[in-house]
């Protein structure tokens, strides 16, 4: 009989990936689930509460319809089967029935700087990884091997706590081959391209007045385009360029990547763009200076997929440190 695998997935560049990764399991029987928890999580997602997360049910119900859209086998929650294995891009949260499960950690992007949550989280069991955001991923330990990004990341892993031992660095699908993205029919060229933050929708202070006034200086006066977040609130993002820097392009929709292979700066926050800023030798203004955002890029191989599904093969017959 095949071995069965469970894909969590998530937001669209964690389906993506998951969806990615599967492609080069063929022998598996392959199930995808959107993003779930158990218990007060779960209870709460389920309540409506958690609408700015992953849990939430538009980003549940988006992933979803990706799913069904590539004829995907769904099992929602992974409750159907016993699985051999299971792959999911986070491990701020591990569901109670995969616990016991042989786990493959994916590094889904991007990860947040490390804040006095962090800490708290790291050094005591009782305090959620969740709280302290992305910058804890890592830490649960659940997992057989954890998949991540580049070399730099490694050791900024290793740093946070995790054991090296577990670490493969096989880079991300969504970002292993940034390149591609130079081909493009996006009508504009040789601009300052701004990616917003969804920080305000996750409950994080932003003075968005002060960025885009930050944006307008670093353009110096040439064509500056604000490209916005996924999970923004449009309207509310929209007035406000209109108001602080009139005249400026506004994109809500529209390929990311393709837009900044065409632009000449990029301005982003705690963002995996800056990734593919980086990577296609773009200037970049972002939290990190750009001696450390270029040892945290992800490696170019151009098969990260492969790679990780190498490891999942690895870790499914009990035998990872092949």
């Amino acid at each position: 009989m095949k071995k069965r695998a469970l894909f969590i997935c998530g937001s669209m560049n964690q389906t993506t990936q998951m969806h990615q990764i599967a492609e080069k399991l063929p022998e598996f029987d392959r199930w995808f689930s959107p993003f779930y928890s158990d218990g007060i999580l779960g209870a709460a997602a389920d309540a409506g509460l958690l609408e700015f997360t992953i849990m939430g049910h538009s980003r549940r119900e988006r992933a979803r319809n990706y799913l069904l859209l590539n004829e995907l086998q769904i099992d929602a929650g992974g409750l159907l089967h016993d699985y051999d294995l299971v792959v999911t891009c986070t491990d701020l949260i591990v569901p109670h029935n995969i616990r016991t499960r042989r786990i493959v950690l994916v590094q889904e992007g991007m990860t947040e700087p490390e804040t006095v949550l962090f800490h708290l989280a790291r050094n005591f069991r009782w305090i959620p990884r969740w709280i302290a955001g992305t910058a804890t991923t890592g830490l649960s330990g659940a997992y057989s091997r954890f998949c991540v990004a580049s070399e730099g990341y490694r050791d900024l892993f290793i740093q946070k706590g995790v054991d090296p031992g577990k670490i493969v660095v096989t880079s991300m699908p969504n970002f292993d081959d940034c390149r591609r993205y130079l081909e493009n029919d996006f009508e504009h060229h040789g601009y300052v391209l701004a990616c917003t933050s969804d920080n305000r929708e996750t409950f994080i202070y932003e003075n968005r007045r002060r960025h885009i006034e930050r944006c307008l200086e670093l353009a110096g006066g040439g064509q500056l385009i604000f490209k916005l977040h996924p999970n923004e609130n449009v309207l509310r993002a929209t007035r406000e360029i209109e108001r602080y820097a009139p005249g400026c392009l506004v994109y809500s929709e529209g390929r990311t990547e393709e837009m900044i292979a065409n632009a000449r700066m990029l301005i982003a926050q705690f963002s995996s763009t800056i990734f593919v800023g980086s990577a296609l030798e773009k200037e970049v203004h972002c939290g990190l200076s750009s001696e450390e955002l270029k040892r945290l890029t992800p490696e170019q191989n151009r098969s990260a997929a492969r790679r990780i599904a190498d490891v999942c093969r690895l870790v499914a017959d009990g035998n990872p440190d092949q």
